[in-house]
């Protein structure tokens, strides 16, 4: 039976450090997720960080996180080449047992700035996706896999989120990360049982699943109403962890579970300690896991790839991405978005803008607008 790690995410920041340090001082920690394209402001990656993830990525236990590819981004630009070029390198310094993305694409007019958002299920993206994919394969030479997104427009797009992703990443028998707070916002926002959710996602392509925590935003469209975003700035919810226990069992795939929170939610030791007590929680649901029944592990390598040709384009998706971008980073509050949608290029098209659910646009503003600067 495959070894299922308890693991963090842990990149460059002193209070994820500060955080950390103890559970790596007692060999809690059995795996590393580090977003290897965030520190591209970073010139110098300290001497002891570099040889924690080479010692983690010789024992086969670092996984690769990107943030910034935007793989559904309608044209190819010079700074997703440069990401891959970037994504070479790190593989050639360091063993990454996979490599993943976020699903969607990235508002904002650069390459590091805006947040991921959904894309319209068709044809055309979904060869768009799969032409992604087999570029960062091409550049890693190793598993690649892809998160499913936290947030949704409409209920009909929550239920089709999990056989668009099997049908992305089965040609090159790619694997999924099942991040378990992403299906609890689902869950909360559109009033359906996480464990109905669940039976929506192709569990078998499951190898990693992330919990997390995040925060309550209030709608103004649906008095009383809360939206539940994937802010990453609190600690795990219990219906998350609830969530894990079950989850984990319906995965005979998963090989990691990480635990990931931003830095600005450890800003004191108090909550640097509620990381750890997390950790510990996770680690003994993991354990638990094990109960004996041998696995068969798919490996989640290709099998026949075929390297990409010219990068696959979509001139009119990558206009309605744009005009989508400038409204909802733009718009003086829900009402305005609504009205600039309904008179853009995107009204009665797969969009389906339409049937958005007014909440979820209000959020969507809330969220371009939060991040159209960047992350950082």
């Amino acid at each position: 039976m495959g070894k299922i790690h308890a693991a963090i995410s842990f990149n460059l920041d002193e209070h994820i450090v500060a955080a950390a340090l103890p559970l790596f001082e007692t060999e809690k920690v059995s795996a590393i997720e580090w977003s290897f394209d965030t520190l591209y402001k970073v010139p110098d990656i300290p001497g002891w960080f570099v040889e924690l993830l080479q010692a983690f990525g010789n024992e086969h236990r670092l996984i690769g996180h990107g943030v910034y590819y935007s793989l559904f981004s309608g044209s190819w630009s010079p700074d997703q080449d440069k990401w891959l070029k970037h994504l070479e390198k790190m593989c050639d310094s360091f063993r990454f047992d996979h490599i993943s993305e976020h699903f969607g694409f990235m508002t904002g007019e650069n390459f590091h700035q805006g947040a991921p958002l959904p894309i319209p299920y068709t044809p055309s993206t979904l060869a768009l996706g799969r032409d992604r994919l087999n570029r960062i394969y091409q550049a890693c030479q190793c598993p690649v896999g892809l998160e499913n997104l936290a947030f949704a427009y409409s209920l009909e797009e929550v239920k089709r989120h999990g056989v668009f992703l099997e049908e992305l990443v089965s040609p090159i028998n790619g694997f999924l990360i099942l991040d378990l707070h992403n299906v609890y916002c689902q869950a909360v926002n559109f009033q359906v049982s996480p464990e109905e959710l669940l039976n929506w996602y192709p569990l078998e392509r499951v190898r990693e699943m992330h919990i997390s925590g995040g925060s309550w935003e209030d709608s103004t469209i649906i008095p009383g109403k809360q939206i539940r975003r994937d802010t990453h700035d609190d600690s795990v919810p219990e219906e998350v962890f609830v969530l894990l226990e079950k989850a984990i069992r319906l995965c005979p795939n998963v090989k990691f579970v990480v635990l990931e929170q931003l830095a600005n939610g450890l800003s004191s030791p108090a909550k640097q300690a509620g990381f750890r007590e997390d950790f510990g929680r996770m680690e003994s649901i993991v354990a638990n896991a094990h109960d004996g029944n041998a696995r068969l592990l798919n490996d989640f390598l290709p099998h026949g790839f075929n390297p990409p040709g010219t990068p696959v384009h979509d001139t009119q998706l990558s206009e309605q991405q744009l005009t989508l971008s400038r409204i909802l980073e733009h718009a003086e509050g829900y009402e305005q978005a609504r009205q600039q949608l309904e008179s853009s290029s995107l009204s009665n098209t797969a969009w389906q803008i339409e049937h958005w659910d007014p909440s979820m646009l209000q959020a969507a503003v809330s969220i371009a607008q939060k991040w159209k600067n960047g992350f950082a």
